[in-house]
């Protein structure tokens, strides 16, 4: 069986590491590089996204203003 523990934080490690050998378990540590975790290159693909063309919809921004230009706001 195989188990894969992951932590920033090195006195949890360095505690986990002081139970297993008092268990009898074998340690095998590999360092990964943090800062390319799937979750970060997932997120600046998202960032990163760029649409190929304008969406059915058409522009939000001009509905948005076409909308609120056939009505008087009310007065504070």
């Amino acid at each position: 069986m195989e188990l894969t523990l992951k932590s920033n934080n090195q006195d949890s490690i360095a505690k986990i590491i002081a139970l297993a050998k008092k268990l009898n378990v074998s340690i095998e540590r590999k360092d990964v590089d943090s800062t390319n975790t799937a979750k970060d290159v997932l997120k600046k693909r998202i960032l990163n996204f760029k649409a190929k063309s304008e969406t059915s919809f058409g522009d939000g921004a001009d509905w948005q203003k076409t909308l609120r230009e056939d009505r008087e706001l009310p007065r504070l």
